[in-house]
C-alpha cells in the first residue's frame, strides 16, 4: 500500500506549480489527495489536480466522500504526510495559532500524530522575513514541522529576493526521503 500524502495548496501565485508537484508524487506511486483553499482556487482550478492524482479534490470543509466520517477527519486520520506547497504567510499563521476555519487548517489540526508535516513557503520576501511570520515558523518548527525553502530569485511581485517556492523536483525528492 502506498503512502498517503495530503497536498495542501494555498493562495499563492505559485499554486500552478503544485500541479507539477502532484504529478511527480503520483508518478512516484504515492496516493495523493489535494486540498485547496478558496484563495488557491483564484489561481488554479481543482480539475488539473483531480486528473493528475486520479482522486477527488477537497475544496470546502463540507465536501464529503463516501461513508459516514467527515472527509477532513478521514484524511487527517489516514495521512502519512501533510505537504503544504505553496504555503502562504496566512496558512502558516493559522497552523501556528491552531486556527481551523477551512478544510486544510482543520485537517492540520486533526492530523494523526504519526503523520509528518512538510511546508514549502511561497510569498513576498518582506512577508517571509516579517517578525510575525518568522515567529510562526519558529513555533511550528518547535512542534516538529519541517520547512523546505523558500528559494531566492525574481518574485512575481517584481522584487528580487527570498520567497519563491522551492523547486518542485526538490520538494518531491524530500517527500520521497521522508516517506521511504
Amino acid at each position: 500500500m502506498s503512502a498517503k500524502i495530503i497536498l495542501g495548496v494555498t493562495g499563492s501565485i505559485a499554486a500552478h506549480k503544485a500541479a507539477d508537484l502532484a504529478s511527480l508524487l503520483t508518478k512516484a506511486k504515492f496516493n495523493v489527495r489535494v486540498v485547496m483553499t478558496g484563495d488557491a482556487q483564484k489561481f488554479i482550478t481543482p480539475l488539473p489536480f483531480k486528473t493528475l492524482t486520479r482522486n477527488p479534490v477537497v475544496t470546502d470543509l463540507y465536501d464529503e466522500d463516501e461513508g459516514w466520517k467527515p472527509t477532513h477527519i478521514d484524511l487527517a486520520d489516514t495521512a502519512d504526510l501533510l505537504l503544504i506547497a505553496p504555503a502562504t504567510a496566512n496558512v502558516i499563521a493559522k497552523l501556528a495559532h491552531g486556527l481551523a476555519d477551512d478544510a486544510l487548517s482543520c485537517i492540520a489540526l486533526a492530523l494523526n500524530p504519526k503523520a509528518k508535516i512538510l511546508i514549502a513557503p511561497a510569498m513576498n520576501g518582506k512577508m517571509w522575513l516579517h517578525a510575525a511570520t518568522q515567529a510562526n515558523v519558529a513555533t511550528l518548527k518547535k512542534r516538529g514541522v519541517e520547512f523546505i525553502g523558500p528559494d531566492e530569485g525574481m518574485l512575481s511581485c517584481g522584487y528580487e529576493g527570498v520567497g519563491r517556492l522551492w523547486p518542485v523536483e526538490k520538494i518531491a525528492a524530500r517527500v520521497v526521503k521522508i516517506l521511504r
